[in-house]
């Protein structure tokens, strides 16, 4: 079984933030960001909302996405979050 990864947006309650990361488990990860389990800029800016994401079949593939994305302003970054998402819901919910 080939493994997937995740390249993905997360924000608080606000929308004021918007963190970006990459993961092999994008649920443990979320569970990690919404019960502040790892210390640093996640738990501090209390990002618990997952707004984006997209899935790849290679790790350097989502490494690179998500410093194309890291490198991007927050309007491009805003603009490609409501091409998939454009009430900035929890895409984890329900």
């Amino acid at each position: 079984m080939q493994k997937q990864y995740f390249v993905y947006i997360a924000t608080n309650k606000w929308n004021t933030v918007l963190y970006t990361g990459v993961t092999n488990n994008l649920h443990g990860r979320m569970y990690q960001h919404k019960n502040k389990l790892v210390e640093g800029f996640t738990k501090k800016y209390n990002i618990n909302k997952l707004i984006y994401y997209e899935s790849f079949n290679n790790v350097q593939e989502a490494i690179l996405a998500e410093k194309r994305i890291k490198g991007w302003t927050r309007k491009k970054k805003t603009e490609l979050i409501k091409s998939k998402n454009p009430e900035f819901g929890d895409l984890l919910e329900g």
